[in-house]
């Protein structure tokens, strides 16, 4: 397969784009092997961040949303990876009998309508994926030099300071932190009170990551929906998108976030869910992925 890498956060989710059952082949590969880690005790999303986030040494782009789950929670020490053609294309070559990992991506297909009454061509997304290596798997290719690591929570400050239109912040001398989405404020604990600095801001980003559901931001809820009183599925899919938001804001700014809520009620919790809906990992990240370049005033190509 030729190299082709798509965002995995361009596809919009409805269900007229996503299609039938037969398209979500790729949701369930995804989805299993998410699983066939949290089985094993391992949370992907909870997971060491090294200072580099997992990228393709061609373009030197990271790798987001669901992808940065596939790759990021892996052992290499090399954030870099590549297709078997790219390694080729490199003067090198992968090792034989190394295994490869997945990478998502939507193929976009334009249909023509057939309505008489609208005009113009539907768009249909459908989620693939291909195999890469890391660059540890290869051999006859030089890595590049080490970027330069930034101080952790210098750059979590750096996030929560860049977020263009927050939501208010109230501390308070509770045992909980919450997002308030009628008045839009956080409350939270603060910072001296939590066991460190990266326990805070992986909790400060969970919150952070619900006030951009409100319907003056990416309007995934109505604001006086969430985080309650949604219930059953709908409550799960917007708890992932923060747990994933937090998750992902935290490898960006490379603090550790791996020994937070890592418990076996937590992996029993979000097995259920993720048993029952396919495609929750996958349309959890993806939102969580557009959340988090909001937060950072990222555009879709950085």
């Amino acid at each position: 397969m030729s190299f082709k890498e798509r965002p995995i956060y361009r596809h919009s989710y409805n269900k007229k784009e996503t299609g039938r059952e037969e398209k979500a082949s790729t949701y369930e590969i995804v989805t299993q092997k998410i699983i066939e880690r949290m089985e094993q005790g391992d949370i992907p999303w909870k997971k060491p961040w090294k200072a580099q986030l997992p990228r393709n040494l061609i373009t030197n782009k990271p790798y987001r949303g669901v992808n940065l789950l596939l790759l990021g929670s892996q052992d290499y020490q090399s954030p870099y990876w590549l297709t078997f053609k790219q390694a080729q294309e490199k003067g090198g070559h992968v090792r034989k009998g190394e295994k490869g990992s997945m990478v998502t991506f939507w193929k976009i297909l334009e249909k023509d309508l057939e309505e008489e009454d609208k005009e113009g061509k539907e768009l249909q997304f459908l989620l693939r994926y291909y195999t890469v290596f890391n660059l540890a798997q290869c051999e006859g290719i030089k890595a590049p030099p080490p970027e330069k690591v930034v101080d952790p929570i210098q750059k979590c400050e750096e996030i929560v300071g860049g977020y263009k239109d927050p939501p208010a912040v109230r501390y308070n001398n509770a045992d909980k932190a919450c997002y308030a989405p009628m008045g839009d404020y956080v409350s939270i604990q603060p910072k001296e009170t939590f066991r460190s600095a990266e326990d805070y801001y992986a909790c400060f980003f969970h919150e952070l990551a619900h006030s951009t559901g409100h319907e003056k931001r990416l309007g995934r809820f109505q604001s006086r929906d969430v985080p309650r009183p949604l219930v059953g599925d709908e409550y799960s899919k917007e708890e992932l998108v923060a747990e994933l938001v937090s998750a992902f804001l935290c490898a960006e700014a490379g603090i550790d976030n791996s020994q937070i809520e890592n418990s076996a009620a937590y992996i029993q919790g979000w097995l259920k869910p993720l048993r029952n809906d396919k495609r929750l990992i996958v349309i959890a990240s993806s939102q969580a992925a557009k959340a988090v370049r909001y937060i950072m005033g990222q555009t879709e190509e950085e």
